[in-house]
């Protein structure tokens, strides 16, 4: 991956995902993308030609995941941070992957949104890691970068679901990743609009309540909430499962796939 192909103002590093098969340039210090945006990738379904449009997008980590399992998809990565998108075009375009870096406000209103070529109703799949840590909870990082990415507002996890409804087709499904613990507050965002959730617990190993919960839904859906069996990451020992490894790895998909 050249510097002529994505640079930043700030040095990076070239990381590999996918077991090596998507190679991307982030940088060295802030938030650096992890097992979130593979396993919200694994988690997202879509169909060739659709338009799919990933939310805080960083340098495009699960957009890009995405579009390395699915070919000809219409993807735009929206990213807040100029640099942070200006990598994420760049590592779009050094692994051979056609997508739109917008730097934009995902809390913006419709009319910049639209003015970004994300007009309401036109987006067939939304994908989303938004901050999530609490507040009142969590010591924020006197990097800056690294605490918008991480710590959420009381409004993030509510404008952030508005958003994605308004630019959803009926019938265009949300995919995304929080906080185990939270999973109350993302029902709640998701009662306006929404249906058809589901749901997959995500533990870090089996003798510990969840860490994270990845969630679909459907906008417009009436379909009940579905739970599914949880994912383990790792085995008591400490070892990755043999289902994580696949996962992590692109070798497999995650149930809300096949919902």
């Amino acid at each position: 991956m050249s510097d002529q192909t994505a640079r930043a103002p700030y040095p990076t590093t070239e990381d590999g995902f996918l077991g090596g098969r998507l190679r991307l340039r982030q940088p060295v210090s802030g938030h650096r993308a992890g097992h979130d945006a593979v396993l919200l990738a694994a988690a997202t379904v879509a169909r060739p030609g659709d338009r799919v449009v990933e939310f805080g997008a960083g340098v495009g980590t699960a957009g890009l995941a995405v579009a390395a399992r699915i070919a000809d998809l219409d993807l735009a990565l929206v990213e807040l941070d100029p640099g942070l998108a200006d990598l994420a075009r760049g590592n779009a375009a050094a692994n051979g992957i056609r997508a739109t870096a917008i730097a934009l406000d995902v809390a913006a209103g419709a009319e910049a949104f639209a003015a970004a070529g994300l007009a309401p109703d036109s987006v067939d799949v939304v994908l989303m890691n938004p901050p999530f840590n609490d507040p009142s909870r969590h010591r924020g990082s006197p990097d800056e970068a690294r605490q918008i990415a991480h710590v959420a507002t009381q409004s993030t996890l509510q404008s952030w679901v508005h958003a994605a409804r308004r630019v959803l087709k009926s019938g265009g499904e949300l995919n995304l990743i929080w906080r185990a613990d939270g999973l109350a507050e993302v029902l709640a965002a998701l009662g306006r609009g929404f249906g058809g959730v589901a749901l997959i617990p995500v533990h870090g190993n089996p003798n510990e309540p969840a860490i994270r919960v990845l969630v679909r839904a459907v906008k417009g859906s009436r379909a009940p909430l579905r739970i599914h069996a949880a994912l383990i990451l790792n085995e008591a020992s400490g070892a990755p499962t043999a289902v994580a490894r696949a996962v992590l790895a692109g070798e497999q998909t995650l149930p809300l796939v096949l919902t």
